[in-house]
């Protein structure tokens, strides 16, 4: 289908032992060099990486010489994530990518002037290089998402926050930013479970991180590293950025109706902020703000504390 602006093919492209040499015959009468020979050595090149952005970086410079083109664009959508190259251009060439049944997403190519019907035929052909390292590569970037996944929440987990906390107070003694940690733990979780039950339970786990995540930035990072305890971390966040967070957070948790069947299950959340200093590592920024959790739970719980006098 193409309208004044934009072309867009919305066939899918599904790998088959045929369309290697069809790829090939179509490289043969674009380029007039041997053309399974270039089909071969660009399958060979998209094998070098499992990353999905390099990935679709690679493919866009191997095609470059064939179909010139302004930008790429690659989105996926369960989970939901897309990939850029470039700057957006008038018209595109756009095309669903599938293998064995399964959706690996859409491939789109954009420039200033339209693209012929012989260029959409190769770019359909060359795109039958991409699918079987694109599979591979989602199955990995699967894979590392599940390895630091907390499996019923869907909040990143403890192994996750280890890594990611000594990453982030390296760039921020490197930059010379602030750096905030927020510990969370539910109110009388213990409670939620005798009286309503373990399934009940999960489902106000999972609401609390629902909770959470409508407050946070999508540069802040949220993981569970136990039962009912969860940490925030905030990048280039101060004092008084993380208390305001944190107050909202508490806010929202507490005015929010957590409906379990036919039982409203009322819930609360103490927190305790620290701010990293130039003494602190990982073990010790999280010890401040565990320990400021727990002033806020001696406190009467549903509250903020701050681990420090400043």
């Amino acid at each position: 289908m193409a309208t004044p602006q934009t072309q867009q093919n919305d066939k899918d492209i599904v790998y088959e032992l045929g369309n290697l040499t069809l790829m090939s015959d179509a490289l043969e009468t674009k380029t007039g060099q041997d053309g399974l020979n270039r089909a071969l050595q660009i399958v060979s090149v998209l094998q070098t990486t499992l990353d999905c952005d390099a990935l679709i970086e690679i493919f866009s410079q191997e095609i470059s010489s064939m179909i010139p083109h302004q930008s790429v664009l690659y989105e996926h959508q369960t989970p939901y994530f897309r990939i850029e190259n470039g700057a957006h251009a008038k018209h595109s060439c756009s095309y669903q990518l599938s293998a064995a049944g399964q959706s690996l997403g859409q491939m789109t190519i954009t420039r200033k002037k339209k693209f012929s019907v012989q260029e959409t035929i190769l770019f359909e052909h060359l795109l039958c290089s991409l699918v079987y390292p694109l599979r591979n590569a989602l199955l990995y970037k699967g894979a590392l998402t599940a390895a630091l996944q907390d499996p019923l929440t869907g909040a990143n987990n403890r192994a996750a926050m280890n890594t990611t906390m000594v990453r982030e107070i390296e760039l921020s003694r490197r930059h010379n930013t602030p750096l905030s940690l927020i510990a969370l733990d539910i109110d009388l979780f213990k409670q939620i479970n005798d009286q309503y039950g373990h399934t009940a339970g999960d489902y106000v786990l999972k609401a609390v991180v629902g909770s959470i995540s409508e407050c946070i930035r999508s540069s802040d990072m949220l993981f569970r590293y136990g039962g009912e305890e969860f940490t925030i971390l905030l990048s280039n966040t101060d004092k008084n950025g993380a208390m305001l967070l944190a107050e909202r957070i508490r806010r929202s948790i507490y005015t929010s109706s957590y409906r379990y069947g036919d039982e409203l299950i009322p819930t609360s959340a103490s927190m305790g902020v620290a701010c990293i200093t130039a003494e602190d590592n990982a073990k010790t920024i999280f010890e401040r703000a565990d320990m400021a959790m727990y002033e806020a739970k001696k406190s009467g719980r549903n509250n903020v504390k701050f681990a420090g006098t400043d």
